[in-house]
Formats: C-alpha cells, structure tokens, sequence
C-alpha cells in the first residue's frame, strides 16, 4: 500500500494524522514555503498589547493579496486567530484567484466557534496535536504531533493534497519555528515607514531566538525595491553549516 493510499483511508470527517506517523512520506516533494510580513521601522510587527497594527500600504496590501492568490495554502498560528480574527482569504478588490486553503496551527483546540477562519468561505484546516478531540465547523482537522504540532509532517499532509506553494503569515512563533527548523524557503518583509515602540512587543520572529552570533539563521538578501513609502526586502533562506 502506498503512502496516498494509506492517506485516504485514513480520510473522514477528521485526518487522523497520528495514523500515518510510522509511514515513510520523505518522497513527497515538500511545498515551497514563504514567509510574509509587515513590520515598523523599528521591527514590530503589532502594538505592546500584542494587536494588529496596520503598517501595509495599499500598495502592499496589493502585493499580499498577489501572493495568496498565487499560493496553495495560507498558515497562521492561533494567536493570530485570537488577537486579529482574520478572514484569510484573497480580496476581489486587490488580486484575482482562488482562496487559498486556510490553515491554522492550533495545538490545543482554542480556535473560537465564530472566528472568520470557520465561516465556510475557504477549505480550512485546524491542526492540533493528537490529544486534542475538538471538531470545528466548516473544518477539517488534522492530528498532527503529540504536544505541539509537527510541522515536517503537516508539509507532507499539504504535499499530499496537492499543496505545491505555502504562504506563512504568522504570528511571531510560528516564524521563528518555520525558520528554526529549515522549512521556509524566502522571506519578504515589508517595511513600513512609521515606529511603534514599546519594551516586549511582537517582532516579526519570535520564539527561544538564539543566544550566540554562529546561531544566527542565515539569510541571502535577493532584491531589495521602494513600495510606495515602504520598502520591500525579499530574502532566500541558506542552510546553516553543522
């Protein structure tokens, strides 16, 4: 039996995800993984409250709604579900395409019954760790990890869907755990010509961070371009030596 065949007998209402840990799926081509984001001039992502700040133009804004459009799936982490709620889907106004499927990392099963990731409007996908047995309307659930999600073997699940090109658009551990882990390919930054200050707020990765210079997770600056009173840095990921 082969891993896809395995994959769609395990197929319900749910994905048992924790079904297929012990098949072998390292020959699925792993998606293409990019992480976006918008930060101040001085590197916050949102305000000291931890709340959406707006800092995309509307030229950005353009930009983002291109890229979703363009990708497969789109993965936030729950704390962004719970401080913004947003819709996760391509605004007719700025970009033409499909909605991406909907992805949200959520361990615990926190997702609330009326966030807009569940109104139906796109496929969604909740992915908690096997413990948790919460279902969610208008969502599938993937079981995916035994305390926190494991996102080498969730890439595999969105392989095997078809999924060839995945946009990452936070929060701030969910970056920080994409890049840790080698697993995003390029990183575009948008930078946005305003400062929001405050000791302890978000900044586009998160996470343990690193404690020593040789830790640092290389980056190779690839273009570097003026969006309306913004700048955009795009970057490819390097692998790390060791």
């Amino acid at each position: 039996m082969t891993p896809c065949q395995l994959l769609q007998r395990c197929a319900g209402l749910e994905r048992a995800t924790n079904c297929i840990s012990s098949v072998d799926l390292g020959a699925l081509v792993r998606p293409h993984v990019t992480i976006n984001c918008a930060m101040s001039a001085d590197g916050k992502i949102g305000f000291v409250t931890r709340t959406q700040a707006k800092i995309s133009n509307e030229e950005d804004f353009r930009r983002v709604h291109r890229l979703r459009a363009s990708s497969d799936a789109i993965i936030v982490g729950v704390g962004t579900v719970l401080a913004d709620d947003p819709k996760l889907t391509v605004k007719k106004e700025y970009a033409k395409g499909r909605n991406p499927i909907r992805v949200v990392l959520d361990s615990r099963g926190r997702t609330p019954n009326d966030a807009f990731v569940l109104d139906g409007m796109a496929p969604t996908i909740i992915v908690t760790n096997s413990k948790c047995t919460r279902a969610f309307r208008n969502a599938e659930v993937v079981r995916c990890g035994r305390r926190q999600v494991d996102l080498l073997r969730l890439l595999d699940v969105l392989s095997e869907k078809g999924a060839k090109k995945i946009l990452v658009e936070g929060g701030e551990s969910v970056i920080w755990s994409f890049i840790h882990k080698g697993l995003a390919d390029e990183m575009k930054i948008f930078v946005g010509s305003m400062v929001l200050g405050g000791k302890g707020g978000p900044t586009p990765a998160g996470g343990l961070g690193v404690t020593k210079i040789e830790h640092a997770i290389p980056l190779k600056l690839q273009k570097v371009g003026r969006l309306g009173g913004g700048i955009l840095l795009e970057y490819s990921t390097k692998k790390r030596k060791g």
